[in-house]
């Protein structure tokens, strides 16, 4: 049983430090603000480093967006800036780039923890068709795909074969792949978003890993976008009370009471996020004018 279950590069290295406090060779954390909100930025730059925190080497930006969940009156247009602001900074060929790219929900949602990724893409500036049937309206525009890639229980398809064989199809320059993951402390659901260059596995936060979207397997840059919506049950129970928990717990997940709400806004501030840093020059108001 795993009692240290999570997916965020910063709290793994938080644990690792925890019992090894000594500095972690081929890991750094540093620490800044955007908009007021928190980032924590870890690199992992060698293979010792991934090996020891058990992530990929790359570069992870967590964003710490407390201030939505307490509904402060300009935590929105603050987040949004935010996280576009930290996803600019890892697009390839940067922000002002004429790139293409395929933005790609991933999870179930009809199961409302696994919806982060499907209801960001419906927040997802789509103007591929644009440009080619309106050059003289939306040139200036960068061409975005969007996919709700579903899951293999309604589907049949593994989203990695989906998201391969669209690649394949239409050539983005690079994938954006939105995704719901675990984490060890319950204050971080759905206020925490973590942004890597490293890609991603789906369905890895609940103990059921999928096929990996990442440039080994897709052959482009893959950017993963992920929110913690679960903590492992027995991870929550190990942390509250210092022992091991009963073996039943392994396969239980707990989530917040309000999290259709939580998902809900996590996932427009994403989408509008995605949207500034892909289109340059618009604001949150272009942004609710394009999609209204």
């Amino acid at each position: 049983m795993n009692l240290h279950r999570t997916d965020l590069a910063v709290e793994a290295t938080q644990l690792l430090r925890q019992t090894e406090p000594a500095t972690i060779s081929g890991v750094t954390q540093t620490e800044r603000t955007a908009e007021g909100y928190p980032i924590i930025e870890v690199n992992v730059t060698t293979p010792e480093g991934a090996e020891a925190i058990g992530k990929p080497q790359g570069r992870y930006l967590t964003l710490e967006l407390d201030a939505i969940l307490r509904r402060e009156p300009d935590a929105f247009p603050r987040a949004v800036r935010a996280l576009s602001q930290e996803l600019s900074a890892l697009l390839p060929g940067g922000a002002e780039a004429n790139s293409a790219a395929l933005v790609v929900g991933l999870g179930n949602r009809l199961v409302t923890p696994d919806a982060v990724g499907p209801r960001a893409v419906d927040q997802t500036m789509v103007t591929r068709h644009l440009i080619s049937q309106s050059p003289e309206q939306f040139a200036p525009f960068r061409p975005v795909s969007a996919l709700a890639a579903g899951v293999l229980g309604t589907t049949g398809v593994e989203s990695g074969e989906l998201v391969k064989a669209l690649s394949e199809q239409i050539r983005p320059d690079f994938v954006i792949a939105i995704d719901a993951l675990a984490a060890r402390s319950v204050h971080r659901l759905c206020s925490t978003v973590q942004i890597a260059d490293t890609g991603i596995i789906p369905g890895s936060g609940v103990g059921n890993a999928r096929q990996a979207l990442n440039r080994e397997t897709l052959g482009i840059p893959v950017i993963a976008v992920g929110v913690p919506t679960v903590v492992d049950a027995a991870t929550l129970v190990s942390d509250l009370t210092g022992q091991t928990p009963e073996q039943g717990l392994g396969s239980m997940l707990v989530t917040p009471k309000d999290i259709d709400v939580l998902v809900s806004d996590v996932a427009k501030v994403i989408g509008y996020g995605i949207n500034l840093a892909l289109q340059d020059g618009l604001t949150v108001e272009d942004v609710d004018l394009f999609l209204s």
